[in-house]
């Protein structure tokens, strides 16, 4: 399967697709919960990691947010709703400097842990298409 990025503007909101509940079927909570943290692992350690907390203890509730979402995005027990309220991603993400490039380098994360995973392509392209476009929303500067 190719991940291909979509070229974004600051400011849109293209439609987006959920991925297919079986992504989270496939994966189950504990294996979306890897999935998360193997990603923020390589974000840690990237050029927008200024992005995340510091702290070892902030950056695992980060973590465990991240996941809490994408389970709830996949179909799965609305934990985000349940521990923090309506999602709104890009106004959470508002005061964060969220250029192209950090976007760049957070799909090209996931990326690296999406292309050697055993889950099936189909499933993997559902979660893409769905990361891809979900990251233009959250573009917020150009600086």
């Amino acid at each position: 399967m190719e991940f291909n990025i979509t070229e974004g503007q600051i400011g849109t909101r293209p439609p987006v697709v959920k991925p297919d509940p079986k992504v989270l079927e496939y994966l189950g909570e504990d294996g979306m919960r890897q999935l998360i943290s193997d990603h923020y692992d390589l974000l840690r350690q990237s050029n927008i990691k200024g992005l995340f907390p510091p702290s070892d203890e902030g950056f695992a509730l980060a973590k465990k947010h991240s996941a809490d979402f994408f389970i709830q995005i996949c179909g799965g027990t609305r934990h985000f709703d349940q521990s923090r309220g309506k999602p709104m991603m890009a106004a959470r993400h508002a005061p964060f400097a969220i250029t192209q490039e950090a976007r760049r380098v957070w799909l090209e994360s996931y990326i690296m842990v999406l292309k050697p995973h055993a889950m099936p392509d189909d499933l993997k392209q559902s979660f893409w298409n769905y990361l891809d476009v979900f990251s233009i929303w959250m573009m917020n500067t150009t600086e």
